[in-house]
């Protein structure tokens, strides 16, 4: 579900919502992400909401992404701790 499809790409209010994330090759987050929070540090591979892969890699504990991602990938993700925000 993406519940800021209708909104600018840039959006600049904080998220109302967070779950904790089990990275996963083929299960989709159950919202699209604002952002991707990792509390521990390592690689974290995703699926862009506009079905790109890609690898952020040397993330220190505590990073915030403000990536809007349906999926966070087992296959190249290190990291722990990774929270998604909506």
């Amino acid at each position: 579900m993406d519940s800021f499809s209708a909104f600018p790409t840039t959006p600049i209010s904080p998220a109302r919502s967070a779950a904790a994330v089990i990275p996963n090759d083929t299960g989709d987050l159950t919202h699209i992400s604002r952002a991707i929070y990792v509390g521990q540090s390592g690689t974290l591979s995703v699926e862009m909401v506009d079905g790109d892969i890609v690898t952020f890699e040397g993330l220190a504990a505590g990073s915030m992404l403000p990536i809007r991602a349906s999926k966070v990938r087992a296959t190249g993700t290190t990291a722990t701790a990774i929270l998604s925000l909506w």
